[in-house]
């Protein structure tokens, strides 16, 4: 069967590997090779691609919940919007969350995901307080932070085996609604200087106009916020509306991005306003749009995310925009994110700084400018995100990634690299 991502590139043929518990699968696992758990199918680019996928939907119950300590037991395959729809009217919440409700706990875990409150609550691990890993040889293990499965597994891309189950924490909440402002920015440094201003409030995201230039190069719109104290618990899940066919490749072109970023600039009044609007508004936009991705044409999108380290992320940042400016080949979606510390897993992404995503269709010329884009993070000392990530060469790779070679020694003692692979490892030598 054809299988991509959420990217839509690249597309391959794949089989399933069907199993009906974890004793079936530990068999399954053992007669087969090159193997990678396959979740909702959100990641972007080819970390959950190869020959044969172990589809982890299947495995999406909830096992228990500890109301006192706000812990909730579950199998891998459970989707975070299934989560919040069962304990945001309990009043509990997600402690991390990303820009999408749509994907699994297992694989928010091997992507040790981030969301709008980095710089205060750290990745997805910080919440996980144990899992436990099928591994190749047929073992289930337990882990838990300190253990050396554990910090490769959170952020690990699923190469350290199959994450069957998770304890991880919750948040309590008292509304289902978020207290937003929004705060217009006229530039890059009035963007940073905002991103601090605010630095207190717990979430906070900003949309980049990435075809400004000049002074305007970095302008935007920062949105921070907070749970608001209403006791509106009354949570519902949105109405969505569908693409329901593939958008024509030339409808994306330099011209009508840069009319949706004056629009969607000038939408906003001067300086900062407020509004109260739902968790579903503020957290996950785009989750109301079935099949969005449609938006980029059949050839389909990457997203390219890097981050910098705090100290170089304004040259940095400034230098890049500039970039992809002159490129004419901008995105609809630029996130800009303010990061904390780092953690200590071997793979996970985020360091102190600040974050940019950015999407871009699948067209000729697109490569040669993201490898551009390459050097100019290298140069200021940043990284790629892998779970975005489809065309990084290994050595850009690995000159963000200090952490490399104690992931690859640990796939290689325990045999994981014989059995668990993907087309983004094998590209990357991981």
């Amino acid at each position: 069967m054809k299988l991509s991502a959420w990217g839509r590139f690249p597309v391959i043929e794949a089989r399933p590997l069907h199993y009906s518990g974890a004793q079936e699968l530990i068999q399954k696992i053992y007669g087969s090779t090159s193997l990678i758990p396959f979740g909702n199918g959100r990641s972007y680019g080819d970390s959950a691609l190869a020959a044969t996928y172990i589809p982890m939907r299947t495995r999406a119950r909830m096992l228990a919940f500890d109301e006192q300590a706000g812990l909730l037991t579950c199998e891998a395959g459970v989707l975070l919007s299934e989560v919040i729809t069962a304990f945001v009217p309990k009043g509990w919440f997600l402690r991390i969350t990303p820009g999408t409700k749509l994907i699994t706990v297992g694989g928010a875990i091997a992507s040790d995901v981030h969301g709008k409150n980095h710089h205060v609550a750290g990745c997805f691990s910080e919440c996980v307080h144990s899992m436990s890993v099928l591994l190749p040889s047929g073992e289930i293990q337990s882990c838990a932070k300190g253990d050396e499965l554990f910090h490769a597994t959170c952020g690990g891309m699923g190469l350290t085996g199959v994450i069957l189950d998770a304890r991880i924490a919750l948040c309590k909440v008292s509304s289902k609604n978020i207290e937003q402002r929004t705060i217009k920015t006229r530039s890059l440094r009035e963007t940073f200087e905002a991103f601090e201003q605010y630095a207190a409030l717990p979430y906070s995201v900003a949309w980049i106009d990435c075809m400004a230039k000049g002074d305007k190069i970095g302008k935007g719109l920062l949105k921070v916020g907070d749970f608001a104290t209403d006791n509106d618990l009354r949570y519902t899940v949105k109405n969505s509306i569908s693409v329901c066919c593939d958008f024509p490749s030339w409808a994306l072109n330099k011209n009508s991005i840069s009319a949706f970023n004056r629009l969607y600039y000038h939408q906003a009044p001067a300086g900062e306003s407020r509004h109260r609007i739902s968790l579903d508004d503020f957290f996950y936009p785009l989750d109301c749009i079935n099949n969005w991705n449609r938006l980029y044409g059949k050839a389909g999108f990457t997203q390219y995310q890097f981050v910098l380290p705090k100290d170089e992320s304004f040259a940095g940042l400034n230098e890049i925009l500039k970039v992809i400016s002159r490129s004419g080949k901008g995105s609809f979606l630029a996130v800009l994110k303010l990061f904390g510390m780092a953690n200590g897993n071997y793979l996970s992404f985020p360091m102190e700084g600040y974050s940019l995503a950015l999407d871009f269709k699948i067209e000729k010329g697109i490569f040669m400018l993201l490898d551009a884009l390459d050097r100019q993070v290298l140069r200021y000392g940043g990284r790629i995100y892998l779970a975005k990530d489809v065309r990084v060469g290994r050595e850009t790779f690995e000159q963000g990634y200090p952490h490399i070679e104690k992931f690859r020694a640990f796939r290689e003692k325990y045999g994981m690299n014989a059995k668990f692979n993907s087309l983004q490892s094998d590209r990357l030598g991981l």
